[in-house]
């Protein structure tokens, strides 16, 4: 009897809720499976995807965000083995599943923290409420590969902004095993999209695109890229964050800087009554 040939399992990007192919049907090899190479059209395709979940997603309630978010960090804790299996420390699989869920209580306390009432003389209200940006482009460190992750990611959709995660080419198993878990814990689909590959390739789309409204560079390690990245973020007037630095401790207490920052504040005033 012949020895039966393993079926090597082809990881997906995360588009829109669903896992497409590359459209150019490339991938590459990564511990022995195949990984997707998005193309430029790819990180374009995410964009049109988190925009059209932006309304749905920013108009929901705090509360229901951090509901889904509460059941994202269930279904990692129901697959942190798989997240071992793969290479990701166990502790760091605990932090991450830690970190998640306190990103998720965040939900429906931010506002009443960053926002509130000014004082104002005259006879009026003057209130200020965050808003989320809009759709943020994300590139995630490479390590530590699940941790990282779930810590860019994490703190701009709790308050109701869209991603698209550039993953980390070196370390893409985790950030697509985390799609996985996405795609089945109640997230509605194009709230977070993940692309797999080069960043040279996918980054600058996204750095350029005119209806990405905020760019997170965490991940990017090479100053030139960063540089360059920031010129054409400056085209649309994004706001950027820039690189961690290569000492950046991921287990410290995050603080809510990650939240503000891609937040709006709108001030309304309002007459008070006779």
């Amino acid at each position: 009897m012949s020895e039966r040939v393993a079926v090597r399992k082809t990881y997906k990007l995360f588009i829109g809720g669903k896992f497409p192919r590359s459209e150019s049907g490339r991938s590459y090899l990564v511990q022995d499976s195949n990984v997707s190479l998005a193309s430029r059209k790819d990180a374009r395709d995410a964009v049109v995807a988190a925009r059209a979940a932006v309304k749905g997603w920013a108009g929901a309630t705090a509360y229901n965000r951090g509901q889904i978010l509460y059941r994202v960090a269930e279904m990692l804790e129901g697959r942190r083995e798989q997240f071992v299996a793969l290479g990701v420390p166990a502790d760091e699989v605990d932090a991450a599943i830690d970190r998640w869920v306190w990103y998720a209580g965040w939900a429906d306390k931010l506002t009443q923290v960053y926002g509130g009432a000014n004082p104002v003389a005259g006879p009026y209200f003057n209130l200020s409420a965050p808003e989320p940006t809009g759709v943020v482009a994300v590139v995630a460190p490479e390590q530590p590969a699940l941790l990282g992750l779930v810590s860019v990611i994490a703190p701009a959709i709790v308050t109701g902004n869209t991603v698209v995660v550039a993953a980390s080419p070196a370390a893409p198993l985790a950030a697509v095993t985390l799609a996985e878990v996405l795609a089945t814990s109640d997230l509605p689909g194009g709230v977070v999209n993940i692309l797999t590959g080069r960043l040279t390739e996918t980054v600058p789309t996204l750095a350029s695109h005119m209806d990405v409204n905020a760019l997170d560079l965490t991940g990017v390690a090479d100053a030139e890229l960063a540089a360059d990245l920031e010129v054409k973020a400056a085209e649309n007037l994004k706001r950027v964050l820039r690189p961690a630095p290569a000492d950046h401790d991921w287990t410290a207490d995050p603080g809510i800087t990650r939240m503000t920052v891609l937040l709006e504040t709108k001030t309304v005033w309002h007459p008070k009554g006779v």
